[in-house]
């Protein structure tokens, strides 16, 4: 993306709020530096995509610009047949505030979305919130017996399972201790054992810039142990609770020695962190955060994505206006991005069957496929001609295949090609002045005279889905 030099262009350009709203965009082909393409044209190393900016006077002209921006995003994915589902996402790399995906649904999909199974919720993996533990839980943690605290001697075992099969223990009953490195201090960060530490939302609660998991000499520096037997009691760090692990009772964690487990710890006895948080990736059943319901997750291809970036790039490269008052005030930035390559590649995700690719009407890349067979044939191929001119004179795109092949390998061809509508000129149809006509989506095709032939086919293509 090119939120630095769009942001230069505007500040050299644009002095006065009068010139504001503004919103520039671009279509470009882009290059990723991936090692392995992977997932067909889903990810590659070339593609093209649709790049907008907005820059807004406040925070409520940038909200007005990103929502009409989210509305379009939805029409342009409606019309190109695409069932986008907008999803709360972290803003990684490019930074601001809030941010939405519009994610493909789709089993070949790349990415991991969480949708509850009651409420509109849904959330990428790295930016899926969790539910706050139900009272009864919290209660009977508060009236469960804390036992004394044990040296457990675990040689060799450092894994969640390998602790879990020696001390005879479920991994919900064991709690990781997770060293990360940030600007000039460690941290450490506390999950139940069959959970994992989400570095993004780690990085939030801890007010981090950056975050890095922390080197194995690192790890015995910091707690006197090396990598699998580090725990939170006697750790000398900012430690930063999970809020599943506020709720556990009697736990097991490292000992911060070679071979030495803990049974039997507790939270504000055995040790106090500075703070409890959500902290951890999302797992299937999770509570909704809005109602509580179940959470599941599937997959999904991300077609667009929108920022609401605020001031993070205007302040530092002093992309300022003068408002009404004659003051210099940074500009609110927002920025928007589609997938026009991914596009095409979820719509064949989501509209195909054994046979092959069936185009949405907004995508396809032709109207019409005319398939004439034997096509040697002077008076088929004649008739075809004439069908093909008919159909373009009505306003149709048209493919015509004409190749020297079987009947059935067209017909396969069409069929895993995908265009919208087939008519077929054989033999019989030449002779009764007559075509096949037949939608990819219907099983039975319509014999119709070739003087009707432009009218049925507009018929055909009414009759589709968008």
């Amino acid at each position: 993306t090119h939120e630095e030099v769009v942001t230069d262009i505007v500040r050299r350009e644009v002095r006065s709020y009068r010139e504001l709203p503004l919103n520039l965009y671009q279509i470009q082909v882009k290059f990723r530096d991936e090692a392995r393409p992977r997932f067909g044209v889903v990810r590659t190393r070339e593609f093209i995509m649709k790049d907008a900016y907005s820059f807004d006077v406040d925070m409520d002209g940038l909200n007005r610009s990103y929502q009409a921006m989210y509305d379009a995003y939805l029409r342009i994915f409606k019309r190109c047949g695409i069932a986008a589902r907008p999803v709360e996402a972290d803003t990684g790399l490019i930074g601001g505030d809030v941010s939405h995906e519009f994610m493909a649904i789709a089993p070949a999909g790349e990415d991991q979305v969480l949708v509850c199974s009651t409420c509109r919720y849904a959330a990428n993996r790295e930016k899926a919130e969790i539910g706050r533990p139900k009272e009864s839980v919290k209660q009977e943690a508060e009236t469960t017996k804390l036992h004394s605290i044990e040296e457990a001697v675990t040689p060799g075992q450092h894994t969640v399972e390998q602790v879990a099969a020696y001390l005879q223990v479920q991994p919900t009953d064991i709690v990781k201790t997770i060293l990360f490195r940030t600007e000039g201090d460690t941290i450490a960060a506390l999950v139940r054992g069959d959970h994992e530490v989400n570095p993004a939302k780690l990085q939030r609660a801890a007010k981090a810039a950056k975050l890095e998991l922390a080197t194995p000499p690192e790890i015995e520096k910091a707690s006197g142990g090396p990598v699998g037997f580090t725990g939170p009691v006697g750790l000398p760090l900012r430690v930063i609770g999970d809020l599943a692990v506020q709720a556990m009772r009697n736990f097991v964690t490292g000992g911060n020695r070679l071979d030495l487990h803990l049974k039997n710890v507790n939270s504000g006895r055995d040790f106090q962190p500075e703070s409890w948080a959500d902290i951890r990736y999302a797992k299937e059943g999770d509570p909704c955060p809005k109602c509580s319901a179940p959470v599941r997750f599937t997959t999904g291809i991300e077609v667009g994505h929108v920022f609401k970036l605020g001031t993070k790039y205007s302040e530092k490269m002093k992309c300022e206006f003068l408002d009404e008052q004659g003051k210099r005030r940074p500009m609110i930035m927002g920025c928007y991005g589609i997938g026009i390559t991914r596009i095409a590649a979820a719509a064949i995700e989501n509209h195909n069957d054994e046979a092959g690719i069936i185009w949405p009407k907004g995508l396809a890349p032709y109207q019409v496929e005319v398939v004439s067979v034997k096509g040697k044939d002077e008076k088929i191929l004649k008739l075809a001609e004439d069908a093909v001119a008919s159909l373009e004179q009505a306003g149709f795109e048209v493919l015509w295949d004409d190749r020297d092949e079987s009947p059935g390998v067209k017909f396969a061809d069409a069929d895993l090609l995908g265009i919208p509508v087939r008519v077929t000129i054989g033999k019989k149809s030449a002779e009764a002045g007559t075509a096949d006509v037949r939608a990819r989506t219907k099983p039975d095709q319509k014999t119709v005279p070739i003087l009707d032939l432009a009218k049925e086919v507009r018929e055909a293509w009414n009759g589709l889905e968008a």
